[in-house]
């Protein structure tokens, strides 16, 4: 049984944990209101792309992109995003869950990783990883999307890949993310539920596919990392803010058997007393 001095060390030190979840937690809530604000301004100019991508899919059916072509499906990638680091609850594992259910095998299925979670989990179980992004799973930036989007349009056209899926969180709120799963390449049939406007395009429509389209593939992708980072952020806020309750709960219970082993040693001690001045007479 541990005595009051093994129980005060025991409050102290679950005390600095608490102090240390409590702070992760509101560094996590901070980054979080960013990370959500930079989600929702990007929405607009996604749907912008998408909505000039229909309109020049309309006036240039017959256009041709290397994006767009469709091709027997030998060697499948997938676009994994998880989290640098831990003490965010289930996010990365639930990703990872999501990529395992749809993995067939390792013969034909490459693995392009963002964040370490992900990567360590399928190099050490022997899947293929082609490509390693680390370092930005909080805080991506356009810049990020941008080099991960001509990686993965230089492997599909070069035929090293026939298929490329998105593997990624959706952000709901603090509370709810969900693993969501997307083809990213080859890019389907565009359209959308608004109505399609005009244009006039120059020098052609086709010209401006060939544009468009790897925009609209960074900015599929640097969505992604957003909605990503705020689930991660929103995940490691519920985590934190459960750990530090706790922490409070077993602080009471320590110091409710402090106080009940501290109690036990005062009777005990006053029986000793009274038992020796009984013996005196």
């Amino acid at each position: 049984m541990p005595n009051a001095q093994d129980i005060r060390r025991r409050i102290k030190s679950v005390k600095s944990i608490e102090q240390i979840t409590k702070a992760m937690k509101m560094v996590a809530a901070a980054r979080l209101r960013k990370a959500q604000e930079k989600a929702i301004t990007s929405q607009p100019y996604t749907e912008k792309i998408l909505q000039v991508l229909s309109s020049v899919a309309n006036g240039a059916p017959d256009a041709a992109h290397p994006l767009l072509e469709v091709r027997e499906v030998k060697r499948v990638a997938y676009l994994v995003m998880s989290a640098d680091k831990g003490l965010a609850g289930a996010y990365s594992s639930n990703v990872i869950k999501e990529v395992i259910t749809q993995i067939a095998g390792k013969e034909n299925v490459s693995l392009i990783t963002v964040g370490r979670k992900s990567r360590d989990y399928f190099k050490r179980r022997g899947y293929t990883v082609a490509e390693e992004y680390t370092g930005f799973s909080e805080k991506p930036a356009y810049q990020h999307a941008i080099a991960i989007a001509n990686s993965l349009a230089e492997g599909f056209t070069a035929g090293v890949y026939d298929e490329i899926h998105l593997v990624y969180t959706k952000f709901h709120s603090a509370l709810t993310q969900t693993p969501t799963s997307v083809k990213l390449l080859p890019i389907g049939n565009i359209s959308t539920t608004k109505e399609h406007q005009e244009y006039i395009f120059e020098p052609s429509a086709e010209e401006v596919l060939k544009f468009l389209l790897p925009q609209y593939l960074q900015s599929i992708i640097y969505g992604a990392l957003l909605q990503s980072a705020a689930s991660e952020l929103g995940a490691r806020m519920t985590a934190m803010g459960a750990a530090t309750e706790n922490a409070e709960e077993l602080i009471a219970k320590l110091i409710l058997n402090y106080n009940k082993i501290r109690q036990a040693t005062i009777t005990r001690e006053i029986s000793e007393i009274v038992g020796g001045a009984e013996a005196l007479k």
